[in-house]
């Protein structure tokens, strides 16, 4: 029976409770033995346990097994951001992927921004709703220019994004760092009217004497 290799690198750091670490193979790798992971160039590697420092659980396509980790160290690139990269580029399956293999939704890029930023941002209507049926993702986060997902739609004039988002509960009251609405973003008259719609709505209710559950005992 072949010997299982030790890593020569010291393996880095598990990532934070929530993450999943995704890196795509550069060259291929044979299994060994019955519970390794066989996978080729250029597959992605989704790691899901690096409890034992010297082989990780990963997951692969459908299948999942071990693998040693210094071969992920040294023989995979990383991915930053995957989530983030699938919502940019409007890629169905690849967002589909990452959300199966649960990486986060509500993660930060450097931007700040959640991938629901990107997909709003981008309009991809499809990647938005993928995103949003997933239950804990959070709709008005600000990233580090102070936009909402609601304000990367409206600055693009994406009002089919602008009416999915409303429609979720997105709050279009919130300024960013300009102290610009999400209304005041939007170019095309429809949807700048959209959102003042909203807007209006969401404060008369306030007014009426109705409050967010957070703000309630």
């Amino acid at each position: 029976m072949a010997n299982r290799p030790k890593p020569t690198r010291p393996p880095p750091l598990v990532p934070k409770p929530g993450q999943v670490k995704v890196v795509q193979a550069m060259f291929r790798y044979e299994a060994q033995q019955a519970d390794e992971l066989t996978f080729d160039e250029g597959d992605l590697l989704y790691i899901i346990d690096m409890t034992n420092s010297d082989w990780w659980k990963a997951k692969c396509g459908k299948k999942v097994g071990l693998i040693p980790s210094n071969y992920v160290s040294e023989n995979t690139e990383s991915i930053d951001h995957p989530l983030h990269e699938a919502a940019k580029r409007g890629n169905m399956d690849f967002l589909m992927e990452c959300i199966g293999n649960r990486v986060s939704v509500n993660g930060l890029d450097k931007a700040g921004s959640i991938p629901l930023h990107w997909a709003a941002h981008g309009g991809h209507i499809e990647c938005l709703k993928a995103l949003l049926n997933v239950a804990n993702c959070q709709v008005d986060v600000k990233n580090k220019l102070g936009d909402t997902p609601l304000h990367s739609a409206a600055w693009k004039n994406h009002s089919a994004a602008v009416e999915i988002l409303l429609n979720v509960g997105a709050n279009p009251n919130i300024r960013n760092n300009d102290d610009k609405l999400p209304s005041e973003l939007a170019k095309d008259p429809e949807t700048a009217a959209l959102l003042r719609e909203a807007a209006g709505n969401r404060s008369l209710r306030y007014e009426e004497g109705y409050v967010d559950e957070e703000d309630s005992d």
